[in-house]
């Protein structure tokens, strides 16, 4: 059985996120309510690890086309 949701202390062990990180994404909109967490019946903020792995992995692909479509800067 795979684990898809987990309390946000759990996440933090897991991935290296701090309480504070996980909740400043949150409340800058970086993760999204019913996307990268959910509230359970009991109200607990519950993570979506497949959510954040989603997030990480278009986070990685929009690097990706900016290094592919976008020239790095050159201090001269």
């Amino acid at each position: 059985m795979t684990i898809r949701y987990v309390t946000i202390k759990k996440f933090e062990e897991l991935t290296g996120y701090t309480t504070k990180a996980v909740q400043s994404k949150m409340a800058r909109g970086d993760w999204l309510l019913d996307r990268e967490y959910l509230k359970a019946p009991d109200g607990r903020i519950l993570m979506d690890l497949q959510g954040f792995e989603r997030w990480v992995e278009s986070s990685a692909l929009m690097l990706a086309d900016r290094v592919t479509f976008g020239r790095p800067r050159r201090d001269r």
